[in-house]
């Protein structure tokens, strides 16, 4: 994956300006929500070199609008990955990112639980680097806007919701999932350190491997020195 400095990368272009706008009025009743979304934004731009340079921006919308469909100005089925992505749908938004608030971190294995699979599958499912950004963004960020590993934020949904609730029944599966997510992004990450610090002297830095470990938040026993 060929990067520049993400220092020549906008972060504000027209489709991230328009996903927090559309955040930020469609979870205005929800601060908490509207915290959690922001945070996420925010973790989806340390995690950025984990994807190409022009899926950025993408990312970075996705992760700002990957709840909006807590709104109840939204509600239709109830399952917010699924009404969020089919209000996007109605107002023509990039299909790429339709299809990531739909499928973001996981759904698809509550979706089955909840009988909405098939409802779901009207959005088409891509694992890729973005895809598991915005995954791991999600859940390394608690309900309240909190920094948390995944380990901590998978324990707290199962609180919340219960065993035997659609999050619950769906854990195994999901678990599985999310872990493998933040492999990948770890890797993804770690290689693009590496190089930078094979990189000849000059070349932009994006930061240390300690800074690197900070951003995952991995837990302290999974890390590597």
């Amino acid at each position: 994956m060929a990067h520049q400095s993400l220092q020549h990368t906008r972060l504000d272009g027209p489709g991230v300006c328009a996903a927090q706008e559309l955040s930020r009025r469609l979870l205005a009743k929800y601060p908490e929500r509207m915290r959690h979304s922001a945070a996420v934004a925010a973790r989806a731009v340390s995690l950025a070199e984990a994807v190409d340079d022009g899926d950025v921006n993408l990312l970075v919308a996705a992760a700002w609008a990957h709840d909006i469909g807590y709104s109840q100005t939204l509600r239709d089925t109830g399952f917010h990955p699924l009404d969020g992505a089919r209000f996007l749908e109605s107002r023509g938004w990039n299909p790429r990112l339709c299809a990531l608030v739909a499928h973001h971190s996981g759904s698809r294995f509550v979706a089955t639980a909840k009988g909405l699979d098939s409802a779901l599958s009207r959005f088409v499912h891509v694992q890729d680097a973005v895809s598991d950004a915005l995954t791991v963004a999600d859940q390394t960020i608690g309900p309240d806007g909190r920094r948390l590993t995944l380990d901590e934020r998978m324990r707290d949904l199962l609180e919340r919701h219960g065993p035997q609730s659609p999050h619950g029944q769906a854990h195994p599966q999901r678990e599985a999932y999310l872990r493998a997510a933040l492999q990948r992004v770890t890797a993804q990450l770690s290689a693009r350190e590496a190089a930078e610090i094979r990189a000849p002297i000059g070349r932009p830095r994006s930061g240390s491997v300690a800074s690197f470990e900070a951003r995952l938040l991995l837990p302290r026993s999974r890390r590597t020195s």
